[in-house]
């Protein structure tokens, strides 16, 4: 026997179909329930009336802007409302949103507008924006101007005709756009029943900023589709907020990073939170610490999820089964078709470590990364090493490459010392994550120059994203090579831990 998980099918998304009127029409809501509530120092709420207004207005209005369907829009929003709708209103008239992270620097952002030569970018004021770029720049008081535009219909068309486009780290140290297609939504039923047991009487409050897709899909995407409630934090909501703001807007649902969980139970020994039902989790592995923690103080469970920008989740625990053993992330969900490879792409037998694979006909895999070619082949393999059991509980065991993770995010090693590179006098640098609890890592760098930690810092903070920037810095005389050449981060983690009595 071999670790594949091959069982149902999930139902095939409709033709013609639009994802952002799907969103919008599927859960035809009773008149005036709240869609979605921006809660923190201010709280701002929205119905299902106001959005079925706000995007299709938001859409015709784009379109009077001289856009036309498959340019690319990208957005250079926080979060604000203005996120969701600007993205769905693109989406409904067949423009291609790029949500990208509010904290990129200004040489970032305009790396990857160099790439997508973006005809518009929807802007909020204060996130950097691309140099030199002819895209017309569309700011808050545009952008909610055009609510004022008479409504059109929705595009309707192939379901596998791109939708979206996301970016990623990729292992070569340059991010990568995923290229998402408008049945990705239709295929997150499979994680609405055997992760999140959503229920149109939820109400999701999800901890991250809506350009993070964890958010996009899991705090606000997936809640309307079924007509559920989402809760959103305001801008410069702090973490000793999340549990006091939790309680207060009756959270039956909580998603956040691993991260942030940890965050949220220093200091505490209880956290009452009498409407939550249980917690959910992705972005990086779950530390058994840290969900005994969370189940200790609330006493509510954490359900981990694993999954990346590709295809979103496709690996979770069930609520409704508490079988999963504490060292596992979770089971396939119900419809998917996934496998643990070996080098030469052959499914390896039970409880043996392998590369996890996703097949190339799930409908939530994207269409291929911008600029590259369809997927080809039986299986998109992620990168991660995993085993699975008979019963076909999958457990994490860490990446084939040397791909770091901040918060959730995958960050490239190639990215952060490609941005040292750069500054004279840095010497040679090695970009690597550690362990420095444990249930929590690090991004650190280990370098060979004089210069002060000062000065290190100060030249991340201009180059690099906040959550890219590193947060140890290690000087030494020298970095560890392979005989071929090849700088062995490995080598750097596994000394640095073995010093500090972390494993």
């Amino acid at each position: 026997m071999t670790s594949l998980f091959d069982q149902g099918s999930p139902e095939p998304c409709p033709t013609p179909f639009n994802l952002a009127a799907y969103v919008l029409g599927i859960a035809r809501a009773p008149a005036g329930k709240v869609a979605l509530e921006v809660v923190g120092q201010s709280c701002e709420t929205w119905t299902y009336d106001d959005l079925r207004v706000a995007v299709p207005r938001t859409a015709a209005g784009l379109l009077s802007l001289g856009l036309k369907p498959g340019d690319k829009v990208l957005m250079r929003l926080g979060n604000l409302v203005d996120f969701p709708i600007g993205f769905l209103a693109c989406i409904y008239v067949g423009l291609i949103p790029v949500p990208t992270a509010a904290g990129l620097t200004s040489s970032e952002i305009t790396r990857l507008s160099e790439e997508l030569s973006p005809k518009a970018v929807l802007w909020d004021g204060e996130a950097a924006l691309p140099e030199s770029s002819a895209a017309q720049i569309v700011d808050l008081d545009a952008l909610r101007s055009l609510r004022k535009t008479p409504a059109c219909a929705p595009q309707q068309g192939d379901p596998n005709r791109l939708a979206y486009i996301v970016y990623t780290s990729g292992t070569g140290g340059k991010p990568r756009g995923v290229c998402h297609a408008h049945r990705a939504l239709w295929a997150r039923q499979m994680m609405i029943k055997d992760w999140y047991d959503l229920t149109p009487e939820d109400r999701v409050m999800h901890a991250g900023a809506f350009n993070w897709t964890y958010t996009l899909g899991t705090g606000l995407l997936d809640p309307w589709s079924i007509g559920a409630t989402a809760l959103i934090c305001a801008p410069g909501t702090k973490t000793s907020d999340l549990g006091p703001l939790m309680i207060k807007h009756r959270a039956t649902i909580f998603a956040a990073a691993p991260g942030v969980y940890r965050q949220m139970l220093r200091g505490h020994e209880i956290l009452k939170a009498p409407d939550l039902r249980h917690g959910l989790s992705a972005g990086e592995k779950l530390p058994e610490h840290t969900a005994d923690r969370w189940r200790m103080c609330t006493g509510r469970n954490v359900y981990e999820a694993l999954g990346m920008s590709e295809c979103s989740t496709f690996i979770s625990g069930r609520p409704k089964d508490e079988t999963l053993r504490a060292d596992a992330s979770g089971w396939p969900q119900t419809g998917r078709r996934i496998a643990v490879l070996d080098g030469d792409g052959e499914c390896v037998p039970f409880d043996t470590q392998g590369v996890l694979a996703v097949s190339t006909r799930d409908p939530g895999l994207m269409l291929n990364y911008l600029g590259e070619p369809p997927l080809a082949g039986d299986w998109f393999k992620t990168g991660d090493i995993v085993s699975m059991s008979k019963d076909y509980q999958i457990t994490y065991h860490g990446r084939d490459d040397d791909m770091m993770n901040a918060g959730g995010f995958r960050v490239s090693p190639l990215e952060v010392e490609g941005a040292f590179a750069q500054l004279n006098g840095a010497g040679e640098t090695a970009a690597v994550e550690l362990s420095v609890s444990e249930d929590a890592s690090v991004i650190a760098l280990f370098h060979t120059s004089d210069l002060s930690e000062e000065d290190l810092k100060s030249h991340a903070k201009t180059h690099l994203a906040r959550y890219k920037q590193p947060r140890l810095y290690i000087a030494c005389k020298d970095l560890p090579k392979g005989a071929n050449g090849k700088l062995n981060r490995r080598a750097l983690r596994d000394s640095y831990e073995a010093q500090h009595g972390q494993t």
